[in-house]
């Protein structure tokens, strides 16, 4: 496993024997009869001259499945209770389904106020924090194309329903590592959200928190973002992803 994940971490030409024996302390001898193992049930391949040992397709087909078999939101609710209880909101999470944010686990926040928000169903990608946090992960056309496909839809009249609104909304939302639904979903009630990361580094989805309109100061608000950012890095590290900090400079053509 030692071996496959060195591979893993290599470059995309692979690496040679030498360079896999010298990684796991071991001879030549006994590192060829790993690879050669490995290479027979498909989770190395190697290439000439060398040969070089880079992932083969059998590390493909287990990776699809364990993306079908990962229980994100039973692995994401010990966090969402966390957050729920540090922040007083009821917290969310939400995968992402191109481009729209589905929420598949939720915890309430303390108190008597409860939220209809129904689970397994797409939102509006442009009037959700969630969903906005998701869009800034996104180039510049195909946020476009995505709100030509639905229309900015007016939800209240907080909304924001023009494409080039959203798209400067969208630069603070990159800027601060977190997205604000400000009643622009529904009317009295305040958002938070910030976008998870799977392995590829490709936006998986979000974490969000709800909770009645107040006059929240601005110190509070980023204070709640940075909260929900933490919890959604560590989310992303349950899916092998990077935190958000880690990520590259944003590609927004």
């Amino acid at each position: 496993m030692r071996l496959v994940q060195i591979v893993a971490d290599g470059p995309a030409e692979g690496l040679s024997l030498s360079d896999l024996a010298r990684a796991i302390g071991t001879s030549k001898s006994t590192t060829l009869a790993l690879a050669r193992t490995l290479t027979a049930f498909g989770m190395l391949r190697d290439s000439k001259p060398g040969p070089r040992y880079a992932l083969g397709t059998g590390a493909i087909r287990l990776g699809d499945i364990a993306r079908g078999q990962l229980p994100l939101g039973d692995l994401g609710r010990p966090l969402l209770i966390e957050l729920a209880d540090l922040t007083k909101m009821t917290s969310r999470l939400a995968i992402c389904d191109d481009g729209f944010p589905v929420f598949i686990e939720r915890v309430d926040g303390p108190g008597s106020v409860r939220f209809h928000t129904p689970l397994g169903q797409r939102e509006m990608p442009h009037a959700s924090a969630a969903g906005k946090a998701i869009l800034s992960t996104m180039p510049e056309h195909q946020v476009r194309d995505l709100c030509a496909q639905t229309g900015l839809r007016r939800r209240t009249s907080h909304t924001i329903t023009d494409v080039d609104s959203l798209l400067a909304n969208l630069k603070l939302v990159r800027r601060n590592g977190f997205a604000i639904d400000d009643e622009e979903d529904a009317e009295g009630i305040f958002c938070v959200g910030a976008a998870i990361f799977g392995h590829d580094g490709v936006v998986a989805g979000a974490v969000s928190v709800t909770g009645i309109k107040g006059d929240l100061p601005a110190w509070r608000v980023n204070e709640l973002g940075q909260a929900v950012r933490r919890v959604a890095d560590r989310v992303s590290q349950i899916l092998g992803g990077p935190r958000y900090s880690d990520l590259p400079a944003w590609d927004t053509a």
